[in-house]
């Protein structure tokens, strides 16, 4: 039997200034194919009730859930970035590029389908499975590039935790998929249209 040589593969560091707008924004929708896919797939086992899932029996409820934990985020983040230094909050300007150059029209529909997909597979695939705190951890995980820093690995794990909650008070998938919109698109327009000092 040949043995497979693992030393061949070299993993290294890739930075931001090696990366062009048109490969990054593509390899944000490739992967959010494949949350998408994924959370499909998980979800084929157990077999939820989009029916129930996509409810709006709470009415304005699910909408006022949303926003009113975005504007929590949103002003956490406003304390954050006023009071830490920017090296703790950076995040390889990965967002800067994704938003800076972008239409309002696009960071809308990239907000949007961020929004879908990663509450899809989180919130409702995972979350069934292994509740809000697990599958918290495994949503700061898989934003990696703020693995670097606890203060924004303990924010991504905080808002994931918030949106959690929300879904369970609500049971409807719409709450945290406004909530997360809100806070991508706020923060996208931030970045987009901040004067720069």
């Amino acid at each position: 039997m040949k043995k497979f040589n693992f030393k061949q593969f070299k993993f290294r560091s890739l930075r931001v200034d090696e990366i062009d707008e048109r490969y990054l924004i593509m390899n944000l929708y490739v992967t959010q194919l494949l949350v998408l896919v994924l959370g499909s797939i998980i979800m084929l086992f157990h077999r939820p009730s989009l029916a129930a899932m996509f409810s709006w029996k709470q009415g304005i409820a699910i909408p006022l859930w949303g926003v009113a934990l975005a504007a929590v985020v949103l002003i956490v983040d406003v304390l954050i970035s006023r009071w830490v230094p920017p090296e703790v909050t950076d995040d390889g300007g990965i967002n800067e590029m994704l938003f800076r150059n972008r239409p309002l029209w696009h960071i809308t529909v990239m907000s949007f389908i961020v929004a879908v997909c990663e509450e899809w597979l989180f919130r409702g695939a995972i979350q069934s499975f292994w509740g809000p705190y697990w599958t918290s951890i495994l949503f700061a995980a898989i934003h990696i590039r703020y693995l670097q820093h606890w203060l924004m690995t303990g924010l991504v794990f905080g808002i994931s935790y918030g949106l959690g909650w929300i879904y369970i008070q609500t049971g409807s998938l719409w709450a945290p998929i406004i909530a997360h919109f809100v806070i991508d698109f706020i923060m996208g327009c931030i970045i987009r249209y901040r004067r720069e000092d």
